[in-house]
């Protein structure tokens, strides 16, 4: 039933965003009824499929971003609206979509993608059109750093930012948190073979190891299948008294379950793209103990947060914020200020280059977000570094504490 609803709305919004693209002028925006300028945000994110929930989330967030901006008149003569569009977590997908909001003249920022593997098939093509993106959730360092980013960092891409933290320091403020604080010294680590999981995994093993940590087993695992049996053997086998999973949700659940039942109460550690409810759901009692590591400080405890949370409540959407929510408000909150920027420099009107001068000018945003100071480095990359851990405790999610981490 959501997901009819949720087919009805995107159409919906696909079909207005090609009625204003039909009306609109491409040097000024579209026009609306009352003679202003139309200035349309695209969402790219998993709106079905798995990982729905955290996609629903971010669309949801930056729906309200945008309502908030007309409420508020955040730039004279703009009105802004959505074009959210499914990316079902391919990068195929992704990148079709990418074109479709390119070809629309009236977009002029995205928010998204969840994965950091669609964002890899996205990126290009944003920035062959000049048309920024700023993503709320991708945390492999490659997409702003290069893919030798360890070695010599190289920005690729100036048309994409980033709201969260990279998986450069959330690896190794697990590996930390696990050494340090939970005293866990033998590790199994898994991964599922995808740009963020591997990624993740790597980081945190490489600290671990640093750390004087031992790595007893690794392995990758097929995030189309279910039956983690054999891996959950080999992880009993092993004696390890941790196991840190790079992935996301839908497989970390039963991948927790599988390998408790086979008689291990080594905890899973994994990253943000597991701290959903869900994975509770998905992992059932025995994943008491089980813990993440998540970009950001809790909301409910900043107080930058109380009325995100409070118009977010009073909005009635039926999917939680969930763990990129406030993220994906202050990335579209990032747009709405850039186009402030462009049309207040020229003279209350979006430039024929408005794109390209967007993309400018959201390299230079600084304003007290819902999660914080939101600004960017040199890279693209927040300069917000906080993360959380969390552990499961009487079946949910509980915050146990906030840093950063300690080395660079």
């Amino acid at each position: 039933m959501r997901q009819r609803s949720l087919i009805a709305i995107t159409a919906a919004l696909a079909a207005g965003a090609l009625t204003l693209t039909a009306c609109g002028s491409r040097d000024s925006g579209g026009s609306d009824s009352k003679g202003g300028t139309t200035v349309i945000i695209g969402v790219d994110a998993p709106l079905t499929g798995d990982l729905s929930a955290i996609g629903l989330g971010i669309k949801n967030s930056v729906d309200l971003a945008v309502k908030q901006a007309n409420k508020q008149k955040a730039v004279d003569g703009v009105t802004f609206q959505t074009q959210a569009l499914d990316d079902q977590a391919q990068p195929s997908s992704g990148q079709q979509n990418a074109s479709k909001l390119v070809s629309n003249k009236d977009v002029y920022g995205v928010v998204g993608p969840l994965n950091s593997s669609v964002a890899q098939s996205m990126q290009k093509v944003f920035d062959d059109a000049k048309l920024v993106e700023v993503s709320p959730a991708n945390t492999n360092p490659t997409l702003t750093q290069g893919d030798n980013w360890q070695k010599s960092k190289v920005r690729t891409y100036k048309s994409y930012f980033r709201t969260a933290t990279t998986d450069a320091i959330q690896g190794p403020f697990a590996a930390q948190y696990v050494f340090n604080k939970s005293k866990k010294k033998k590790v199994f680590v898994i991964d599922d073979k995808k740009t963020y999981g591997a990624g993740l995994a790597s980081t945190f093993s490489e600290e671990f190891k640093k750390l004087g940590g031992s790595i007893v087993g690794t392995e990758h695992i097929n995030p189309d299948t279910k039956d983690y049996s054999a891996v959950a053997t080999k992880v009993k086998n092993s004696g390890a008294d941790v196991v840190y999973y790079g992935g996301e949700y839908p497989q970390a659940g039963p991948l927790s379950k599988q390998i408790k039942a086979a008689g291990t109460k080594a905890p899973l550690v994994s990253g943000d793209a597991v701290y959903d409810p869900t994975y509770i759901k998905l992992a059932g009692p025995a994943s008491n103990g089980d813990m993440v590591t998540s970009v950001g400080a809790p909301l409910d405890q900043l107080p930058s947060a109380k009325d995100f949370l409070a118009n977010y409540k009073a909005g009635g959407y039926a999917q939680e914020y969930g763990a990129y929510g406030g993220y994906a408000y202050d990335s579209a909150w990032a747009i709405i200020q850039a186009v402030k920027k462009v049309v207040e420099d020229n003279s209350g009107k979006l430039p024929s280059d408005a794109r390209a001068k967007i993309t400018a000018a959201v390299q230079n945003v600084s304003f007290d977000g819902v999660t914080g100071k939101v600004s960017f480095d040199e890279y693209g990359d927040t300069t917000n570094k906080q993360l959380t851990v969390y552990s499961v405790q009487s079946g949910a999610w509980k915050t146990v504490e906030s840093g950063t981490y300690n080395g660079g």
